[in-house]
C-alpha cells in the first residue's frame, strides 16, 4: 500500500489505516530523517445516510508514537455553523465520541470535523457528507379550497438534490380525521438511478396524478373538490425499514342559504359559510356585503367551523377565510330579489293557509262539542235503562 516516487524520494501511502501511524526514517548516506506520522480515523453513524429527527453519532479515533495529545473538537454544519455536540465517551485520549442533535432535511451536505491541540501542534480539517433523505415541505401543511375549485397537493422530496444513490420507497394515504381509517391511494419507488415509479391504488375517491410535474415531486390533483374531499394527506417515505412522513391538511370551504331561492319581500334569508375543520387560532371566517357598511360584516368567533348572517335584502355577500390577517380562500354568494307575483304568492298563501288552519280549528271545535252533546245523551239514557230494570215494575192507569 506503498510507493516511492524516484525523483523526489516521497513516500506516498495508500489507503491510510490507524495501524500505519508511527515513525518513518529515511536514511540517505549518513543523513537520517525521522517523520512522525499521526493519523486520524472519522466515522459516522449509518454510513451518513439519516432520515429527518434522526440523531448521528461521530466516532473520531487518533493513534500516534508519542502519547496521544488531548484534543479540543469543533464540528461545523454545511452552513458553516458551529454545532455544539455532546460528548459521549472519551477513553484515554484513543476515541471520542460525540452525539449531534436531531437532523433535518435542511442539515444535508459537507460538514467539517476541526481537530486542534496545542503539543503537539494539531490543526486538521476532516470533512464527511451527511446526506438527509426527506421532504422540502414543512412537517405539517395546511391548505384551503373552496367546493367544486381544482386543487393539487404536492410533496417535493430532496433525493435528486443531495443525490441519493439508493432505493428507497413510500405511499400516499388519506384519512377525514386523526383516528380514522385511512385510506392508501396511490404507492411509488425511486430506484438507485433516481426513476420514479407511482402506482395509482382501487379506491372510491376521486383524484389523478398529473402526467407532467417537477422533478423529485408526489402530487396528486383533485379536479373537482368535494366537501369530504377534506382531511390529512400523508405522504410516507420507507428507507431501511425506516420512515418518515410529511401531511398536508386540506381544509374546504362552502356557501348555503336557508331557505334556498329568491328572497320574497318583507322576508329574511340565512347565509351559511363553514368550513370542514376546527381552524387554528390565527384564522377565521368573515361574510361581508358587497358595497356594504360595517355593520354588514360578521365574523366567527375563535375555532368556530361556521358563521351565519342574516339578510332581509338582496345583494352580493362574500364569505372570507382570513389568517393573519391574509384572505386564502372566498366563496360568492348572490342573494336575488324574489319577482313581485311570487311575493304575491307568498302573501296569499301565507293568508290561505291562516285560513286553512283557523277553518281547520273551528271544525275541530265543532266536532269537539256535538261529541261530547252526543257522549251526555248517551249517558243519560243508559242511566234511564238502569234505573227501569232496578226497579222492575210499571204502574199503568186503570
Amino acid at each position: 500500500r506503498s510507493e516511492i516516487n524516484p525523483n523526489s524520494k516521497h513516500l506516498k501511502v495508500l489507503d491510510l489505516r490507524l495501524s500505519d501511524a508511527g515513525i518513518y526514517t529515511c536514511e540517505y548516506g549518513s543523513h537520517t530523517i525521522s517523520i512522525s506520522l499521526h493519523v486520524f480515523k472519522l466515522t459516522i453513524s449509518l454510513d451518513g445516510h439519516f432520515l429527518p429527527n434522526e440523531v448521528p453519532e461521530l466516532t473520531l479515533m487518533q493513534n500516534s508514537s508519542h502519547p496521544l495529545p488531548n484534543l479540543n473538537i469543533t464540528l461545523f454544519n454545511s452552513n458553516n455553523n458551529i454545532v455544539r455536540p455532546k460528548l459521549l465517551q472519551n477513553n484515554t485520549c484513543q476515541k471520542y465520541i460525540l452525539k449531534l442533535k436531531q437532523l433535518e432535511a435542511m442539515d444535508s451536505g459537507t460538514w467539517m470535523c476541526h481537530v486542534h491541540s496545542d503539543s503537539p501542534l494539531i490543526n486538521q480539517n476532516i470533512s464527511f457528507d451527511v446526506k438527509v433523505l426527506g421532504f422540502q415541505n414543512p412537517d405539517l401543511e395546511r391548505k384551503y379550497a373552496t367546493v367544486d375549485s381544482t386543487v393539487i397537493l404536492s410533496w417535493h422530496l430532496n433525493f435528486q438534490k443531495i443525490k441519493w444513490k439508493e432505493g428507497f420507497t413510500g405511499q400516499l394515504n388519506w384519512k377525514q380525521q386523526e383516528n380514522a381509517t385511512a385510506h392508501e391511494l396511490l404507492d411509488f419507488n425511486i430506484t438507485a438511478r433516481g426513476e420514479q415509479h407511482e402506482t395509482k391504488k382501487p379506491s372510491h375517491f376521486r383524484f389523478e396524478i398529473p402526467e407532467s410535474k417537477p422533478e423529485s415531486t408526489i402530487e396528486v390533483k383533485l379536479p373537482k373538490v368535494h366537501f369530504n374531499h377534506s382531511g390529512q394527506y400523508q405522504c410516507q417515505l420507507a428507507y431501511n425499514r425506516r420512515n418518515v412522513q410529511s401531511k398536508i391538511e386540506l381544509v374546504v370551504m362552502k356557501v348555503s342559504a336557508n331557505p334556498v331561492g329568491p328572497l320574497p319581500r318583507g322576508a329574511k334569508m340565512t347565509l351559511i359559510c363553514q368550513v370542514s375543520s376546527p381552524l387554528p387560532s390565527n384564522a377565521h371566517l368573515c361574510w361581508e356585503r358587497v358595497n356594504g357598511t360595517q355593520t354588514d360584516i360578521k365574523k366567527s368567533k375563535q375555532h368556530e367551523v361556521k358563521v351565519e348572517v342574516n339578510v332581509s335584502a338582496a345583494g352580493l355577500w362574500k364569505c372570507h377565510l382570513i389568517e393573519d390577517n391574509d384572505r386564502k380562500i372566498s366563496l360568492n354568494y348572490p342573494v336575488e330579489e324574489a319577482p313581485v307575483w311570487i311575493s304575491y304568492v307568498v302573501i296569499g298563501a301565507s293568508i290561505g293557509g291562516s285560513v286553512l288552519v283557523f277553518s281547520l280549528a273551528c271544525l275541530c271545535i265543532t266536532s269537539g262539542i256535538s261529541w261530547q252533546r252526543r257522549r251526555q245523551r248517551a249517558k243519560r239514557m243508559a242511566q234511564a235503562r238502569q234505573y227501569l230494570l232496578e226497579n222492575k215494575t210499571c204502574q199503568c192507569q186503570q
